[in-house]
């Protein structure tokens, strides 16, 4: 096998060069390709028998992923960074000055520094194959597209267009990219090589490729400088609004953008290759590259340790109970791993909403031009209902999402186990009850697991698989396989009480609750937390996640753990009356129209709260984010999740933990244990023993060690 990463045919003059990088599953670019790169284009700008070239990919599904991420997080001055990005421009540059024209043949994802390279050729063909996925997505990690793409990416499609995909490090499929204007051409796989070729000789002759118009709102916008001004105006406003402050890199890019279009290309190159180094060697950046690091490495964790079964594949899901929750894992199973989905609930009623749910999930898909109509109509046609429990002898997988009752989950166990294969996996979504007790009345406990999925289903990236001591490993690496397949972010967590997501977000609810007994406002707890990074305040998550579901889970923990997590007050009273939070239009919001339109007033009397709070601001926060934090350690001492990174991540993907501050774990490792405790000792002298350390803690703090190995 060749060491290198290009090979170059000559055909006809044309130069054919495929990069192909040795040992790697995709193409990403790292120094020696780009010395490879060097050296090609002094062929190209050497030899007169090479009239043009052609660049392909020797990599299934993948053009190039991008720039060498290691050698990112290598990085570790911003001058080292600021000339890593400096030769990167020099690089992409002399691509798109080469006397000779390149093609660029896109196939599978091209992204990042691939897009920034492709941006630079003369002329680009993609492939409208489902792989092909083309963008600029480096805000998600902490940075900014600093290869020319703040640069060449609005001249090419204008800058309101470019500001919309920039900003958002969007990831756009081959046929909404061709409609933007970012690629020239589309075509079948098959012929991507012959129809970039033949660009290839057509440029070479002199043919200059015809670009589309813009339309008229955007030659307004694009082609005055009051229009690019109202553009910059919106998008910092809109930047600003969404990030809160807290992310960087969408309004340096911004400026990338505006300074680059104002004074020129070159000066535009300038401001890129400064804010890169500033923002690569930052806290908020390093953040983000490790959430990237552990999101990576789960996709490849089949969940138990090596050597693991393989997943044994799901063609039929049966879903038991088609309410809300059920209706939302069936249309998210249909829509992303295509199964045949049959649901049983105890009327048609029931039945027929939660099918009418399921295909709302599909014809969203299809509005927002996920899915043509043609995969709509097929994946409609995997929805069918009834109330008996016909189709289930064929179910490779049935989840349970019935009532949070065990004595009704128990009989849906039996009635199960009578009618489905005995290698059919059992598996419950619920929030509260362990599984094992679920387990208790199965014949084949073994093939019961807990999959625990999140409100709304179709949008909430999290699934938590719950395993007990008798969970065989075939139906774990099959449950965690399904739910990537459904597109999912999946945790392994152990069988204990709330599991993990509910476990930590217990006492901060609870913490929120009682700050309201207290006389703070509604408006005041949300904001704190909003404004500390959080993208809605736990009041807010509260009336989203249902109280009833809450004040059941808060009775759970309360058994498990004592007073430590015992509710909020009022919560019994306020579901007693019906205000479940937005689905039943009252909760500490009112909701009109689906709508949350104002605080409901009556809910300070209900909870008996003073209409002055005497808590000082900074320890609205303090109780807020350290009860949490302090729940986080004792969970993972008692084992609740596998590793750090499972809990990080799971608290980011699950309830919102500010990713830029790393999740609750790699947040107390970058404050230290000492500093943590000494602040819980403070909380608990001010307001109770729930507040005491965990012993966790505790011990790192006397051992100075992190939750995290230290590099």
């Amino acid at each position: 096998m060749s060491d290198r990463a290009l090979t170059v045919d000559i055909v006809d003059g044309i130069a054919k060069v495929v990069l192909d990088l040795p040992g790697a599953a995709v193409n990403t670019i790292n120094r020696s390709v780009r010395d490879e790169l060097d050296a090609l284009l002094d062929q190209l700008a050497s030899d007169d028998g090479i009239q043009a070239a052609v660049l392909l990919s020797g990599k299934p599904g993948s053009f190039i992923a991008g720039a060498d991420i290691d050698e990112f997080v290598a990085l570790r001055s911003r001058d080292a960074a600021y000339q890593l990005v400096r030769d990167g421009q020099r690089l992409v540059n002399r691509i798109a000055e080469s006397r000779t024209p390149v093609v660029a043949a896109i196939h599978g994802v091209c992204l990042g520094g691939g897009f920034e390279a492709a941006l630079a050729c003369a002329y680009r063909v993609a492939t409208e194959d489902r792989s092909t996925k083309i963008g600029l997505p480096e805000v998600q990690i902490g940075i900014l597209p600093a290869a020319g793409g703040c640069q060449r990416l609005p001249r090419l499609v204008g800058v309101s267009a470019a500001l919309d995909m920039i900003l958002a490090g969007k990831q756009l499929p081959a046929k909404r990219a061709f409609r933007a204007g970012m690629v020239d051409e589309l075509v079948h796989p098959a012929v991507l090589e012959r129809v970039a070729m033949e660009a290839a000789r057509k440029l070479a002759g002199g043919w200059r490729p015809k670009r589309r118009s813009r339309s008229l709102r955007g030659a307004m916008i694009d082609g005055t400088s009051v229009g690019r001004r109202v553009a910059y105006s919106v998008s910092r406003k809109a930047v600003a609004k969404k990030t809160g402050g807290h992310y960087p890199a969408p309004l340096a890019a911004l400026h990338a953008v505006e300074h680059g279009m104002t004074y020129g290309m070159e000066k535009g190159l300038e401001v890129e290759a400064s804010y890169f180094a500033e923002l690569a060697v930052g806290d908020v950046s390093r953040r983000l590259v490790e959430i990237f690091f552990a999101t990576t490495a789960l996709k490849k964790d089949p969940g138990v340790p090596a050597p693991s079964p393989d997943p044994r594949p799901v063609r039929n899901l049966g879903i038991v109970g088609s309410g809300f929750m059920g209706a939302g894992i069936g249309g998210v199973a249909v829509t992303h791993a295509g199964v045949d989905v049959r649901f049983q609930d105890t009327d048609l009623e029931r039945v027929g909403a939660g099918l009418a749910n399921a295909q709302g999930i599909v014809q969203e898909r299809l509005k927002r031009r996920r899915i043509t109509k043609h995969d709509a109509r097929r994946l409609l046609s995997l929805l069918s209902g009834g109330t008996d429990w016909q189709g289930f002898g064929r179910a490779d997988l049935v989840v349970e999402a019935v009532f949070e009752d065990l004595a009704v989950k128990h009989d849906v166990v039996r009635q199960l186990e009578a009618c489905v294969r005995d290698d059919c996996i059992i598996a419950s979504n619920t929030s509260t009850i362990p599984i094992r007790s679920i387990a208790e009345v199965a014949t084949h406990p073994g093939r019961l697991v807990g999959m625990h999925f999140f409100s709304p289903v179709h949008k909430m990236p999290l699934l938590e698989v719950i395993v007990t001591e008798t969970t065989e490993p075939w139906v774990t690496v099959s449950a965690v396989a399904f739910g990537r397949k459904m597109g999912k972010t999946v945790i392994v967590v152990g069988d204990h009480p709330g599991f993990w997501v509910n476990r930590i977000l217990a006492p901060y609810l609870n913490e929120a609750g009682r700050l309201l007994a207290e006389g703070e406002s509604v408006e005041s707890i949300d904001r704190a937390m909003t404004k500390w990074g959080f993208p809605v305040g736990p009041i807010t998550l509260l009336d989203e996640v249902g109280l009833d579901v809450a004040h059941k889970a808060s009775h759970v923990l309360q058994q498990a753990f004592g007073d430590r997590l015992s509710p909020m007050p009022g919560l019994t009273r306020m579901t007693s009356e019906g205000r479940l939070g937005r689905k039943t239009g009252r909760g500490f919001y009112r909701y009109e129209g689906g709508k949350k339109r104002a605080v409901d007033l009556a809910i300070y009397e209900i909870i008996n709260a003073p209409s002055e709070s005497t808590v000082p601001k900074e320890d609205v926060t303090r109780r807020l984010v350290y009860a949490m934090l302090n729940e986080s350690a004792r969970a993972v001492d008692e084992g609740v999740v596998r590793s750090p990174r499972d809990g990080d991540i799971g608290a980011v993907f699950g309830i919102g933990f500010p990713p830029f501050r790393g999740g609750p774990l790699r947040y107390l490792d970058a404050h230290g244990a000492a500093a943590a405790v000494e602040t819980l000792r403070t909380l608990a002298e001010k307001y109770g023993d729930r507040f005491e350390p965990a012993p966790r803690l505790l011990r790192m703090a006397e051992d100075d060690a992190p939750f995290y190995p230290t590099t």
